[in-house]
Protein backbone atom coordinates (compact mmCIF):
# COMPACT_ATOMS: atom_id res chain seq x y z
CA UNK A 1 0.00 0.00 0.00
CA UNK A 2 1.66 3.17 -1.13
CA UNK A 3 0.32 6.61 -0.40
CA UNK A 4 1.70 10.28 1.42
CA UNK A 5 2.93 9.50 4.52
CA UNK A 6 3.24 5.70 4.48
CA UNK A 7 6.78 5.74 6.04
CA UNK A 8 5.44 7.84 8.86
CA UNK A 9 5.85 6.04 12.68
CA UNK A 10 1.79 5.55 13.38
CA UNK A 11 1.99 2.84 10.51
CA UNK A 12 2.77 -0.71 10.63
CA UNK A 13 2.22 -3.89 9.60
CA UNK A 14 -0.07 -6.40 11.06
CA UNK A 15 2.71 -8.97 11.68
CA UNK A 16 4.62 -6.22 13.97
CA UNK A 17 0.90 -5.91 16.02
CA UNK A 18 -0.03 -9.80 16.18
CA UNK A 19 3.46 -10.42 17.13
CA UNK A 20 3.76 -8.25 20.13
CA UNK A 21 6.12 -5.79 17.95
CA UNK A 22 3.77 -2.93 18.18
CA UNK A 23 1.23 -1.65 21.34
CA UNK A 24 -1.85 -0.13 19.34
CA UNK A 25 -3.13 2.98 20.92
CA UNK A 26 -6.93 4.12 21.56
CA UNK A 27 -7.74 4.93 17.71
CA UNK A 28 -6.20 2.84 14.90
CA UNK A 29 -7.10 2.63 11.39
CA UNK A 30 -6.56 -1.20 9.51
CA UNK A 31 -6.41 -0.75 6.02
CA UNK A 32 -7.31 -4.01 3.85
CA UNK A 33 -10.85 -5.52 4.96
CA UNK A 34 -9.67 -8.75 3.47
CA UNK A 35 -10.02 -11.52 6.14
CA UNK A 36 -6.57 -10.56 7.65
CA UNK A 37 -8.18 -7.03 8.07
CA UNK A 38 -10.68 -8.79 9.86
CA UNK A 39 -8.61 -10.64 12.19
CA UNK A 40 -6.65 -8.07 13.34
CA UNK A 41 -9.91 -5.74 13.73
CA UNK A 42 -11.19 -8.53 16.19
CA UNK A 43 -7.83 -8.84 18.05
CA UNK A 44 -7.80 -5.25 18.44
CA UNK A 45 -11.34 -4.86 19.56
CA UNK A 46 -10.91 -7.06 22.78
CA UNK A 47 -8.83 -6.45 26.02
CA UNK A 48 -6.68 -8.93 26.67
CA UNK A 49 -7.91 -13.01 25.65
CA UNK A 50 -10.37 -13.16 23.50
CA UNK A 51 -13.91 -14.49 24.51
CA UNK A 52 -13.33 -17.08 21.71
CA UNK A 53 -11.12 -18.66 23.74
CA UNK A 54 -13.09 -18.75 26.97
CA UNK A 55 -16.66 -20.49 26.57
CA UNK A 56 -18.49 -18.71 29.28
CA UNK A 57 -17.40 -15.56 27.78
CA UNK A 58 -18.32 -16.44 24.26
CA UNK A 59 -21.87 -17.93 25.04
CA UNK A 60 -22.51 -14.60 26.67
CA UNK A 61 -21.06 -12.11 23.82
CA UNK A 62 -23.41 -14.32 21.54
CA UNK A 63 -26.52 -14.19 23.48
CA UNK A 64 -26.32 -17.73 24.10
CA UNK A 65 -28.32 -19.01 27.70
CA UNK A 66 -25.97 -21.64 29.31
CA UNK A 67 -28.70 -22.48 31.89
CA UNK A 68 -31.00 -23.28 29.05
CA UNK A 69 -34.06 -21.83 30.97
CA UNK A 70 -34.54 -19.01 28.25
CA UNK A 71 -36.95 -19.67 25.36
CA UNK A 72 -34.65 -21.05 22.80
CA UNK A 73 -31.93 -20.75 25.09
CA UNK A 74 -31.08 -17.00 24.23
CA UNK A 75 -30.53 -14.59 25.85
CA UNK A 76 -29.38 -10.59 25.81
CA UNK A 77 -25.97 -10.40 24.53
CA UNK A 78 -23.38 -8.72 26.66
CA UNK A 79 -20.44 -7.79 24.24
CA UNK A 80 -17.68 -6.67 25.97
CA UNK A 81 -17.15 -2.79 24.96
CA UNK A 82 -14.04 -2.47 23.07
CA UNK A 83 -10.99 -0.96 24.10
CA UNK A 84 -10.28 0.87 20.96
CA UNK A 85 -12.14 3.18 18.54
CA UNK A 86 -11.79 1.49 15.53
CA UNK A 87 -11.96 1.73 11.80
CA UNK A 88 -11.90 -1.16 9.00
CA UNK A 89 -11.04 0.56 6.00
CA UNK A 90 -11.30 -0.98 2.21
CA UNK A 91 -9.84 0.73 -1.11
CA UNK A 92 -12.31 -1.10 -3.03
CA UNK A 93 -16.23 0.04 -3.55
CA UNK A 94 -19.08 -1.97 -1.75
CA UNK A 95 -19.37 -3.66 1.84
CA UNK A 96 -16.41 -4.30 3.26
CA UNK A 97 -16.07 -8.25 4.44
CA UNK A 98 -18.54 -9.09 1.07
CA UNK A 99 -16.16 -11.43 0.20
CA UNK A 100 -14.96 -13.23 3.10
CA UNK A 101 -16.85 -16.69 3.24
CA UNK A 102 -20.20 -17.36 2.54
CA UNK A 103 -20.57 -19.55 5.66
CA UNK A 104 -18.58 -17.30 8.28
CA UNK A 105 -18.33 -13.85 6.84
CA UNK A 106 -21.49 -12.80 8.59
CA UNK A 107 -20.20 -13.57 11.66
CA UNK A 108 -16.95 -11.75 11.54
CA UNK A 109 -19.21 -8.52 9.91
CA UNK A 110 -21.39 -8.86 13.23
CA UNK A 111 -18.78 -9.31 15.91
CA UNK A 112 -17.22 -5.76 14.47
CA UNK A 113 -20.01 -4.46 14.09
CA UNK A 114 -21.53 -5.30 17.59
CA UNK A 115 -17.94 -3.86 18.95
CA UNK A 116 -18.39 -0.40 17.39
CA UNK A 117 -15.75 -1.01 14.29
CA UNK A 118 -16.56 1.34 11.68
CA UNK A 119 -16.29 -0.13 8.28
CA UNK A 120 -15.99 1.87 5.23
CA UNK A 121 -15.91 0.78 1.58
CA UNK A 122 -14.24 2.92 -1.75
CA UNK A 123 -11.46 4.70 0.59
CA UNK A 124 -9.25 6.68 -1.24
CA UNK A 125 -5.96 6.95 1.06
CA UNK A 126 -4.62 10.71 1.31
CA UNK A 127 -1.95 10.74 3.67
CA UNK A 128 -0.74 10.01 7.58
CA UNK A 129 0.31 12.64 9.23
CA UNK A 130 1.11 13.50 13.04
CA UNK A 131 -2.56 14.21 13.08
CA UNK A 132 -3.98 10.86 12.09
CA UNK A 133 -5.36 9.61 8.89
CA UNK A 134 -6.65 11.45 5.64
CA UNK A 135 -9.04 9.68 3.83
CA UNK A 136 -11.40 10.70 0.85
CA UNK A 137 -14.67 8.86 0.59
CA UNK A 138 -17.52 9.65 -1.82
CA UNK A 139 -16.03 13.31 -2.35
CA UNK A 140 -15.65 13.97 1.14
CA UNK A 141 -12.29 13.78 3.10
CA UNK A 142 -12.24 12.99 6.28
CA UNK A 143 -9.27 13.50 9.22
CA UNK A 144 -9.28 9.94 11.37
CA UNK A 145 -7.39 11.06 14.44
CA UNK A 146 -5.87 7.74 15.16
CA UNK A 147 -2.61 6.76 16.85
CA UNK A 148 -1.75 3.72 14.15
CA UNK A 149 -2.49 2.69 11.11
CA UNK A 150 -2.38 -1.16 10.11
CA UNK A 151 -1.83 -2.02 7.26
CA UNK A 152 -3.48 -5.57 6.38
CA UNK A 153 -3.34 -5.26 2.02
CA UNK A 154 -0.44 -5.70 -0.04
CA UNK A 155 1.22 -9.05 1.47
CA UNK A 156 3.95 -10.73 -0.27
CA UNK A 157 4.11 -14.09 -0.42
CA UNK A 158 7.01 -15.58 2.59
CA UNK A 159 9.36 -17.98 0.69
CA UNK A 160 12.03 -18.04 2.84
CA UNK A 161 11.26 -21.98 4.03
CA UNK A 162 11.42 -23.36 0.80
CA UNK A 163 14.72 -21.67 0.15
CA UNK A 164 16.11 -23.08 2.98
CA UNK A 165 14.68 -27.22 2.43
CA UNK A 166 15.66 -26.80 -1.31
CA UNK A 167 19.19 -26.46 0.21
CA UNK A 168 19.12 -29.30 2.18
CA UNK A 169 17.98 -31.41 -0.46
CA UNK A 170 14.56 -31.40 0.56
CA UNK A 171 11.06 -31.29 -2.08
CA UNK A 172 9.02 -28.74 -0.93
CA UNK A 173 6.18 -27.77 -2.95
CA UNK A 174 4.29 -23.90 -2.52
CA UNK A 175 0.85 -23.39 -1.89
CA UNK A 176 -1.51 -21.55 0.02
CA UNK A 177 -0.17 -17.93 1.10
CA UNK A 178 3.26 -18.96 0.64
CA UNK A 179 2.12 -19.58 -3.64
CA UNK A 180 0.24 -16.14 -3.92
CA UNK A 181 -0.38 -13.82 -0.84
CA UNK A 182 -2.66 -11.76 -2.66
CA UNK A 183 -6.00 -12.33 -1.92
CA UNK A 184 -5.75 -15.00 0.37
CA UNK A 185 -7.91 -17.58 -0.58
CA UNK A 186 -8.34 -20.76 1.32
CA UNK A 187 -10.06 -22.61 -0.84
CA UNK A 188 -6.98 -22.26 -3.20
CA UNK A 189 -4.91 -23.28 -0.48
CA UNK A 190 -6.68 -26.25 0.50
CA UNK A 191 -7.13 -28.00 -3.18
CA UNK A 192 -3.54 -26.97 -3.71
CA UNK A 193 -2.81 -28.91 -0.45
CA UNK A 194 -4.98 -31.80 -1.34
CA UNK A 195 -3.43 -32.60 -4.69
CA UNK A 196 0.10 -32.27 -3.51
CA UNK A 197 -0.53 -34.78 -0.30
CA UNK A 198 -2.63 -37.06 -3.82
CA UNK A 199 0.29 -36.84 -5.66
CA UNK A 200 2.61 -38.17 -2.97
Amino acid sequence: VDFPGADHAKVVSYLDVLLGRVTVGANAAIIGAGGIGFDVGEFLSHAGESPSLDPQRWMAEWGVDSSFEARGALARPEVEASPRRLWLLQRSPGKPGARLGKTTGWIHRATLKAKGVRMLGGVEYLGVDDEGLRIRVEGSEQLLPVDHVVICAGQEPNRALQAELQAAGINAQLIGGADVAAELDAKRAIDQGSRVAASL
